[in-house]
């Protein structure tokens, strides 16, 4: 059913791979209610809805499309519903469940006519490469936040968040030695290097399962430390998600701003969507000899499915996640990768105090991995042609430096677009691109007087 001998796989690869997904997102099962929440959704049945969501939508990409790709409420598209949406515009959290309701029907009718497989393939390959790598970068920059590594600063955006001597010696216990000290507030950290270093030379070692080994072993480091606090029980029965199903409000669907909502949903899922396909695929080795990938459509039909039963069930825009690359890194090649992160999504639902422990500088050394792992991609970009060196280049940097995978498609296409124009290479351009490259440009306008 799953190809795996034909993709250079096995079960216990896959298995393995469904497990490291699951592990390096699982911090969705509470994040999205800690977010949610915000907006007056009920915590402990979105708890419930996040994991049902994440696993109907990773079981229907497994089936459909035979990917190695997780699904989940997305991160970001939360924070907009429940800030943006709900306590901004004061929309009733029912309403912007209508309106997530509502994109994924555009979604299914759009995958139906193959309008969306269509903008998929008409993405050139050195775009395709850089987008991959412009994801691994954002997935990097992720883990290394994560880790605590890399901080906020108002002087220069970013900076390194180890604790440094200075501000030890002047506030530690006297009593104590500053070198303990320092250890001490820095074992975040510490703990997180030594992962990502355990995984990386595993991973050098060619070892089955290595992101996973270095995540359990990180997250055991934390527990003997007493860092990580065992949970008293490991199992417990999943509260109702009756105060979220089928609560959608279409009170408002004449409204403009109730479509201006639906849009920024839209765009946002359909372009991030398409990035992560991108991106895993090509690292997956999963796109044919003309760039494409062959089950497209059936990827997208998952995530549209997901999108329409996520907002019935309760919960935002259901979506492809790119932390699916540590999966693939680990050796994942098919949906029976998928059908085991789905289990466990499922699984998670009795055994949330258990899933809750596993600490994020656990998991961010697999996402920096993997980041290394997606950027390699761009060896194989054409560092002699600049019409395709510079557009792969603004989707590679884009992304990560606004914390965007939209946006990194955005510059990406229409620098592709407008350097072929002057550069008098039309041959290399097709209506697809010129459509996507007009409506980048006419919503980056609308913002800006909006």
């Amino acid at each position: 059913m799953f190809n795996m001998k034909e993709r250079g796989s096995n079960f216990i690869t896959e298995v393995l791979a469904g497990i490291t997904t699951f592990m390096t997102m699982s911090y969705i099962i509470f994040a999205n209610p800690g977010i949610l929440s915000n907006a007056g959704m009920d915590f402990d049945a979105l708890v419930v809805v996040t994991c049902i969501s994440a696993a109907l939508g990773t079981f229907l990409m497994a089936i459909f499309a035979n990917l190695p790709v997780a699904l989940a409420p997305g991160v970001g598209l939360n924070a907009y519903f429940a800030f943006t949406v709900c306590l901004g515009m004061q929309v009733s959290w029912k309403v912007a469940l209508a309106a997530v309701f509502i994109e994924g029907v555009i979604f299914i009718l759009l995958t139906l006519t193959n309008i969306r497989t269509l903008v998929i393939n008409s993405i050139p390959k050195s775009l395709k490469l850089g987008i991959s790598a412009g994801i691994g970068f954002f997935i990097a920059f992720i883990g290394l936040q994560s880790a605590g590594l890399i901080v906020n600063s108002d002087a220069t955006l970013v900076q390194l968040g180890v604790i440094k001597l200075g501000s030890v010696a002047a506030t530690h216990d006297v009593n104590t030695p500053v070198a303990f000290t320092l250890i001490k507030d820095n074992l975040p950290v510490l703990l997180a290097l030594g992962g990502f270093l355990i995984m990386a030379i595993l991973t050098a070692l060619k070892f089955q399962g290595a992101l996973l080994f270095g995540i359990i072993a990180v997250t055991a480091a934390g527990v003997g430390l007493g860092m990580v606090t065992l949970p008293t029980e490991f199992v417990s029965m999943p509260p109702s998600i009756k105060p979220l199903f089928l609560q959608l409000d279409f009170s408002l669907i004449k409204s403009l701003d109730f479509w201006i909502v639906v849009f920024t949903f839209f765009f946002v899922d359909f372009f991030d969507t398409i990035g992560t396909l991108i991106g895993v695929a090509s690292r997956g080795n999963l796109i044919d000899e003309n760039g494409n990938i062959p089950s497209a459509k059936g990827a997208l039909m998952a995530d549209a499915v997901a999108t329409v039963a996520g907002a019935v069930l309760g919960t935002s825009t259901v979506t492809s996640y790119v932390e699916s690359s540590s999966g693939i890194a680990q050796g994942g090649r098919t949906g029976l990768a998928s059908i085991v992160t789905g289990l466990l999504f499922v699984g998670a639902i009795f055994f949330t105090p258990l899933v809750k422990i596993v600490p994020s500088y656990a998991t961010a050394p697999a996402l920096m991995l993997v980041g290394v792992y997606m950027m390699m991609g761009l060896k194989d970009v054409n560092y002699d042609d600049w019409t395709e060196l510079i557009p792969a280049f603004l989707g590679f940097v884009m992304m990560p430096l606004s914390y965007s995978i939209a946006t990194g498609i955005e510059f990406a296409i229409v620098g592709y677009v407008v350097i072929k124009l002057f550069s008098g290479r039309f041959k290399d351009l097709n209506v697809l691109l010129f459509i996507l490259a007009l409506i980048f440009m006419a919503k980056e306008l609308l913002t800006i007087v909006m």
